[in-house]
């Protein structure tokens, strides 16, 4: 796999794993497909060949991560990623640095989505519960306990 991308190199060797490792590979597919559109503008198309097979590599293993049997989202995830096949496939076929660039709008899109759920869950922090409310020493120990804390001077 080619890793160029910082941020997903890092997590990986962070050893990362969920949202931030999701984050990470679609940064990397982001990347891919602006470096094959920039390649595809200097009309250099082996370039933009091999970002376009390394896009497709990363699109594979985010098809891998989907449970297809879990409902919706993994539905809509699934036609996302045959979509952004189609059109990288056409914008290939069409060398259209645009089409390319159109898809990686998308996958930025999608990214923000996952970045704002990793906010989330990462700012949850811990739980603070309220005191629990014991009698463990007995009502006479607070008035003892204030009695002798109370000085003058």
């Amino acid at each position: 796999m080619n890793f160029t991308n910082l941020a997903y190199r890092k997590t990986v060797l962070e050893g990362l794993s969920g949202l931030p490792l999701l984050i990470a590979f679609y940064d990397t597919l982001a990347g891919d497909l602006r470096r094959a559109a920039a390649a595809q503008r200097k009309g250099n198309l082996e370039e933009r060949s091999r970002e376009l097979k390394h896009a497709a590599l990363v699109v594979g293993a985010l098809e891998n991560w989907i449970d297809a049997n879990s409902g919706d989202l993994a539905r809509q995830l699934i036609a996302f990623y045959s979509k952004l096949r189609r059109a990288m496939l056409e914008a290939q076929v069409k060398q259209s640095a645009e089409l390319l660039e159109a898809q990686m709008a998308e996958v930025l899109r999608i990214r923000e989505v996952w970045q704002r759920l990793d906010l989330r869950s990462t700012n949850s922090g811990p739980e603070i519960l309220p005191p629990e409310r014991t009698e463990k020493y007995g009502a006479g120990f607070m008035q003892l306990e204030h009695s002798q804390l109370s000085w003058s001077a």
